[in-house]
């Protein structure tokens, strides 16, 4: 770790999984409510790509008011899980304005923007994506997991203006936490932030609030697609 790291909160402890070769290349990928970096590092170590680095910060334990203030490990406060429930909006920006300074971050330290990724599952999924479409750099992309867009009412105004960021969102058929036409509504909204084909919406039957193997595999795709080896 670079001794710089305490001026970027969420990076101080953050689980990093290192490439093999060279990084030329990195995600950030955020877990959801209630979990840690930990919960991810091991499933992305298995798609891992020789020049790519995976980072995966923790969230920070604020009361939760989705689960009766209970303190938990969460980007911004859920007051519940309805597309017309109040949100958290300075929490929010305030949570995308940490990512982007792992972003700074990175690229102070030779990675370049375009050469990032944001990632993230259900809460994580959805900062990754409102800080992707807010950033003022041109990232690589944005994988979003089952998961939905916050403050969508104030898109595309809020948007960066970056039409051709690649997104590619993924949701279980079977998710009972939040139902997979969240996503659906999702990917409609984004059709008027980017360029509509920057968008791929892919659905899996069966699949909980969770993932599986098949989206992994896209993840992987997707991953070499926009950040391929220099």
């Amino acid at each position: 770790m670079c001794g710089n790291n305490m001026s970027v909160p969420l990076l101080a402890d953050a689980v990093t999984v290192s490439g093999k070769e060279k990084e030329t290349a990195a995600v950030i990928f955020l877990h959801g409510l209630g979990d840690t970096g930990h919960g991810w590092a091991d499933t992305l170590t298995g798609i891992q790509l020789p020049h790519v680095k995976f980072i995966c910060p923790h969230a920070p334990k604020i009361p939760v008011t989705l689960n009766m203030n209970v303190m938990m490990p969460a980007w911004f406060d859920l007051m519940g899980l309805s597309p017309e429930t109040p949100e958290d909006e300075s929490g929010i920006k305030k949570a995308a304005d940490h990512i982007k300074a792992i972003i700074e971050h990175e690229a102070k330290n030779g990675i370049p923007p375009n050469r990032i990724m944001l990632g993230g599952f259900s809460q994580g999924g959805a900062l990754s994506l409102y800080t992707a479409l807010t950033c003022q750099h041109q990232l690589a992309g944005v994988v979003a997991l089952s998961c939905w867009l916050p403050l969508h009412k104030s898109f595309p105004l809020a948007s960066s203006g970056n039409k051709n960021l690649p997104i590619l969102q993924c949701h279980g058929e079977k998710d009972e936490m939040i139902p997979v036409q969240f996503g659906a509504m999702t990917a409609e909204k984004l059709k008027y932030i980017v360029n509509p084909q920057m968008i791929n919406f892919k659905t899996y039957p069966g699949v909980p609030h969770s993932s599986c193997t098949q989206e992994m595999l896209a993840v992987k795709e997707f991953i070499e697609k926009h950040l391929p080896r220099i």
